[in-house]
């Protein structure tokens, strides 16, 4: 069935108190499991929880790198696996503090699971699995994994990190639009104050990895793609460097920057562990790590963080029909962080910068890059509420990276 590059994570143990579980979130009673859609597009339905029919073994590190050796074809795109099963048992237990609704079965999407050493770890802990995998070479041993699962795991050719390109038309695996893939899998929407109906858990490529950082805020801003269906919640591995980039604060004047603005406002961020590069295995040929360089920040681990949407960020005045709007006035702002707010603001509310800032009791001489990521929100949404807004200022090709440039 699905296999592709995300993790929707709320795997716990069974039987352990205050695990976060999907199947409710997912619009799946109790007694129903995701399953391949027949002829009739009927899911299957089962008595109760699935389980393994036995527990399943974890190969040691060297059998994944040589499973990994096999499936890589020259040159391939870099990527990094679980290979180590005490790392594997370390995240998946990292994942049980997810939130979810109580009391349903366990469902984790799993974004690129290669060799599946987590997709064992998990299926053995007693979680129902959705397997994203954009290697076609790494399909034919997870299916044959799925035969062995009981109805725990399902798998799809398809990339997570992948999904909705734009202008591209009809697509073949692993390209994939998600309305597609969420309706194979019989997922549905959910309200946006609902609970978290869907947890990813992937490594996001580091080739292209601030890029898709954007793609995914954009479409939480909107509320498009996977984050259509709700609050999904991601929990990723990152570098180390971008991890301190999102969670800055204003005064780290080198750091703090419209992501770290954006996403502070959008989602409550927790960080999970933090790994050394080296716990990782590659399928680099020559074995080499390649772990991008940073000037600015220490960049010695892949940290495991939780990106939790806010059930408070859209508002009367913040939605997803302006919400393009504050992620420009956000970008602009923090494009050069010295810059006086109040000369921005006089820009674009007609010179009514001195009354907006007295409104939030925020000092005239402020900079923009000590504006506090609330303080953005309350301050965009109080220009909204007086359509003084003169958006035309906004509009400065110098300081916009539309979503649209953001293609693979």
């Amino acid at each position: 069935m699905l296999r592709s590059a995300v993790a929707v994570a709320a795997l716990a143990p069974s039987g352990l108190p205050g695990r976060p579980l999907l199947l409710a979130a997912l619009s799946l009673s109790p007694g129903k499991r995701l399953s391949s859609r027949g002829p009739a597009g009927q899911n299957e339905q089962r008595r109760g929880p699935a389980k393994a029919r036995f527990p399943l073994p974890i190969p040691e590190v060297a059998e994944t790198a040589r499973l990994v050796a096999e499936k890589t074809r020259a040159p391939p795109p870099l990527r990094r696996f679980i290979a180590c099963p005490d790392l594997a048992h370390a995240v998946a237990s990292s994942l049980q503090s997810g939130r979810g609704s109580e009391g349903q079965e366990t469902v984790v999407l799993e974004c690129e699971p290669g060799p599946g050493v987590l997709t064992r770890t998990l299926l053995n802990a007693g979680a129902h699995v959705i397997a994203l995998e954009s290697n076609k070479s790494f399909v034919p041993d997870l299916e044959s994994l799925k035969e062995k699962s009981d109805g725990q795991l399902e798998v799809v050719h398809c990339d997570f990190f992948r999904l909705d390109p734009m202008g591209i038309g009809s697509l073949k695996p692993p390209f994939m639009y998600s309305e597609r893939l969420f309706e194979n899998l019989g997922i549905l929407t959910v309200p946006w104050t609902a609970d978290v109906p869907l947890k990813v858990i992937g490594i996001v490529p580091q080739r292209k990895e601030r890029n898709l950082i954007w793609k995914l805020l954009y479409a939480l801003y909107e509320r498009s793609s996977i984050y259509k269906y709700g609050r999904t919640e991601l929990n990723l591995f990152v570098s180390e460097k971008e991890y301190k980039t999102l969670v800055a604060k204003p005064g780290e004047t080198r750091i703090y920057q419209a992501l770290s603005v954006l996403w502070q406002t959008a989602c409550d961020i927790q960080l999970l562990r933090m790994e050394p590069w080296p716990s990782f295995l590659t399928n680099s040929k020559n074995g080499g790590l390649s772990i991008p360089k940073s000037v600015l920040l220490q960049n010695d681990h892949l940290c495991l963080i939780r990106l939790t949407p806010r059930k408070n960020l859209f508002t009367d005045s913040l939605t997803t029909s302006n919400s393009r709007i504050f992620v420009v006035m956000v970008k602009q702002c923090l494009a050069k962080s010295k810059t006086k707010l109040i000369d921005k603001l006089n820009l674009w509310s007609s010179q009514s910068g001195k009354e907006l800032l007295r409104q939030l009791e925020i000092p005239e001489n402020i900079t923009t890059g000590s504006l506090y990521p609330e303080q953005y929100k309350s301050l965009f949404e109080i220009m909204e509420q007086a359509n003084e807004f003169d958006q035309s200022w906004l509009y400065d090709e110098d300081s916009l990276e539309d979503s649209r440039g953001i293609n693979f």
